[in-house]
C-alpha cells in the first residue's frame, strides 16, 4: 500500500466538508492522534477487569499520572472498594464548570476466544478483500494512518479509546494555546462494568467536589451510519438472578427420567412464558406508563436508520414488534436473558438431570420506569406460575412441601436519564460539532445501552449529554473488541472542537 494512502488527514464522517473551511483542525487531530498511540498502547496493556482491584489500582495510578502531565490536579474519591478519580483544571475568570465522565474499567475476557496473542496486547489489524483481519506491526501507526485500520484489545472502544482521545485533544489544545472559558472536571469510573455499585453514594458524599453546571459523557458508539452523533439519554438497568430447583444433586436421566422434574426444562418454560412470539413482554403492566407523543415519534424518525442494514448487520430476518422502528424500540423497557446455566454441553455433556438451572436477566429501564415495580411484576409472574419464591437455597422441609421452588434475587444499578435537545449542553455541543464536521450531528433521544449517569443528574441537579465517538461494530463486551482508527482520530477532533467552543 502506498504511503500516500496511509496518511490520514480526514475521516469518513463529513470531514472533507469542514476541511475546506478550516484546514487546520483535521491536520491537528491526525497529528496528535498519531502522537498518542504509544501512550494508548501503554493504557490498553493494563488489565482493567474490575473484579481484580489490584489491576484497577494500576489503572488509577496511570490516570493520575496522565492527567497530572496535562496540568490537572487529581483527587481520589474513596469508596468501599476501588476509588473514583477526580481530575480538575481551572480556567481564568471562568463562570461555568463542565464535568466530564470517563469509564476506565472493562469487561472480563476469555483469552482463548481472542484472535491474537492476548486481549491486553494491543494489536493493529487490516481487513483484506476476503474479509479476514490480518495483523500489522503496531508501529505502523507511528508512520501514517489508514482510517480503516483497527486496534484490537479489551476496552479499546469501551471506553479507554475515548479517554485517550480526550487526553490527545488536551495535548493539542495546549500546543495551540487554546484556553477554554470554563473549568474542567473529569470523573473517572473504575467499576462501570460492575454496574457502578458505589457511585450513587459517592456522588452524594462528594457532591461539593463534583459540583458543575453540566455533565458530558465521553462514551458509547456513534449511530450505525458512523456519522457524528450526540445522545441525550440512556436507559438504566437492573438485574435478576433466577434459579429453579430439581433433585438435590444431578441424577441419571435413564434411572430417573420421567419421574424427577427437570429444573432446566421448568426454567425454559418459565422464561418462555414471559414473552410472546412477537418479542413483547406478556407480563401484565410491564409497559404501563410508557407512551410516545406524535412529536416524540417524529423526532425519532429523523434518525437516519437503515433498518435493512441493521438487520443484515445483526443477521436477523425480522425484528421484535416493540415500537414502529428501531429508535422507538429503544424507548421501552426490556426483559433480556443474558445467560443460562444448568449442566454441561458439547464434549462435556452427560446423561444427567441437573439439580438446578439458573438464568441471568437484565431489565433496561427508560424514563418513567420504576425498577421496583418492574422487578415486582416479574416476581409476581413467577409466583402466579405456581412457584414458591425464595432468595436462597431451599431447606429440606421446603423441598418436601413445595412442588416448584425458585430462588429470585435482584439488584438495581441505576436509572435512565434524558435531557432535552435544546438544553444548555445540547446547544453548546451542537455548535462545536457543526464547526468540527460542517453539518448537524445525528441526535439520539435515548441510547439503548446503560451508563451510570442518573446519580449525577439527580444529586447534582445538572443536565447530561453523551458524545459517542467509537464505531458501532466494535465488539464491545465481547471477544475481539476494537476501535477503528478513523473513529479515534475523529474523537480527537470532536473533543478538541469542544475545548475550543466558548460556553
Amino acid at each position: 500500500m502506498k504511503k500516500s494512502i496511509l496518511l490520514l488527514l480526514v475521516s469518513i464522517s463529513g470531514s472533507l466538508t469542514f476541511a475546506q473551511k478550516n484546514p487546520d483542525l483535521d491536520k491537528v487531530a491526525a497529528t496528535y492522534a498519531t502522537q498518542s498511540f504509544k501512550e494508548f498502547y501503554e493504557m490498553l496493556s493494563l488489565p482493567n477487569d474490575a473484579h481484580f482491584p489490584q489491576d484497577i489500582e494500576k489503572n488509577v495510578l496511570w490516570c493520575e499520572q496522565a492527567f497530572a502531565k496535562r496540568g490537572f490536579t487529581t483527587q481520589r474519591l474513596n469508596t468501599p472498594t476501588v476509588p473514583l478519580l477526580l481530575a480538575e483544571r481551572k480556567a481564568k475568570n471562568a463562570s461555568k464548570t463542565v464535568l466530564i465522565y470517563l469509564q476506565i474499567d472493562g469487561q472480563p475476557v476469555e483469552p482463548s476466544q481472542w484472535q491474537q496473542e492476548s486481549p491486553w496486547k494491543p494489536t493493529l489489524k487490516e481487513k483484506d478483500s476476503d474479509g479476514k483481519w490480518n495483523t500489522l506491526a503496531y508501529e505502523r501507526l507511528y508512520e501514517g494512518l489508514n482510517p480503516d485500520w483497527r486496534i484490537f484489545a479489551r476496552a479499546t472502544s469501551d471506553a479507554k479509546g475515548p479517554a485517550m482521545a480526550f487526553l490527545a485533544a488536551l495535548d493539542a489544545g495546549l500546543a495551540l494555546k487554546i484556553q477554554p472559558n470554563y473549568n474542567i472536571k473529569v470523573i473517572m469510573d473504575f467499576e462501570e462494568e460492575l454496574g457502578s455499585p458505589n457511585l450513587p453514594p459517592a456522588v452524594l458524599k462528594y457532591k461539593n467536589e463534583l459540583a458543575a453546571d453540566m455533565l458530558i459523557i465521553y462514551d458509547g458508539p456513534r449511530h450505525v451510519s458512523n456519522q457524528p452523533t450526540l445522545s441525550f439519554g440512556a436507559r438504566g438497568i437492573c438485574e435478576i438472578t433466577l434459579t429453579t430447583f430439581g433433585p438435590r444433586v444431578p441424577v441419571h436421566s435413564g434411572n430417573y427420567g420421567n419421574y424427577t422434574p427437570n429444573p432446566a426444562m421448568r426454567l425454559a418454560q418459565l422464561l418462555a412464558s414471559m414473552k410472546g412470539d412477537d418479542g413483547r413482554v406478556t407480563i401484565p403492566g410491564f409497559y404501563e406508563g410508557i407512551t410516545l407523543t406524535a412529536e416524540e415519534k417524529a423526532v425519532l424518525k429523523q434518525v437516519p436508520d437503515n433498518e435493512t442494514e441493521i438487520k443484515k448487520f445483526l443477521g436477523i430476518a425480522k425484528a421484535d414488534n416493540i415500537g414502529e422502528n428501531f429508535q422507538e424500540s429503544l424507548q421501552y423497557p426490556t426483559l433480556n436473558i443474558r445467560g443460562m446455566d444448568a449442566l454441561f454441553i458439547g464434549k462435556e455433556s452427560r446423561t444427567l438431570i441437573p439439580a438446578t438451572a439458573t438464568a441471568e436477566i437484565d431489565i433496561r429501564l427508560v424514563p418513567g420506569s420504576n425498577p421496583d415495580r418492574l422487578v415486582g411484576l416479574v416476581k409476581k409472574h413467577i409466583q402466579d406460575k405456581g412457584y414458591f419464591v425464595i432468595d436462597r437455597e431451599p431447606t429440606e422441609a421446603e423441598r418436601m412441601q413445595y412442588e416448584k421452588i425458585a430462588s429470585f434475587r435482584s439488584h438495581f444499578s441505576y436509572a435512565a436519564f434524558q435531557t432535552p435537545f435544546n438544553s444548555a449542553p445540547g446547544v453548546w455541543l451542537n455548535k462545536a460539532m457543526v464547526k468540527a464536521f460542517g453539518k448537524e450531528p445525528i441526535k439520539i433521544r435515548l441510547m439503548g445501552g446503560s451508563i451510570p449517569i442518573s446519580p449525577f443528574v439527580t444529586t447534582l441537579n445538572i443536565p447530561a449529554v453523551s458524545v459517542p465517538t467509537v464505531n458501532a461494530d466494535n465488539n464491545q463486551h465481547a471477544e475481539n473488541e476494537n476501535i477503528r482508527v478513523g473513529n479515534y482520530v475523529d474523537a480527537v477532533k470532536t473533543f478538541l472542537a469542544i475545548l475550543m467552543e466558548k460556553l
